[in-house]
């Protein structure tokens, strides 16, 4: 893969918003599950702008990364 972002996200449909997003509107993370170039990240706030993709391998390492809170404060 490389190209690592795509231009317009609100081009895309399906967006969820991810589980470790905050609840109050702050810190609002979509993920679009299925996308065949990877695992597409945006800011639910701005729809309209880039989103990033990651590696499904990268993305994963991430998400269990925080669940069990391996990143510094």
């Amino acid at each position: 893969m490389t190209d690592r972002t795509i231009p317009n996200a609100a081009a895309l449909s399906g967006w969820r918003k991810s589980s470790y997003s905050s609840g109050d509107g702050g810190s609002c993370v979509e993920v679009l599950d299925g996308h065949a170039s990877g695992v597409p990240v945006r800011d639910s706030k701005s729809p309209d702008s880039p989103a990033l993709v990651f590696t499904a391998t990268a993305w994963s390492s991430f998400v269990t990364n925080l669940r069990y809170d391996n990143y510094p404060s």
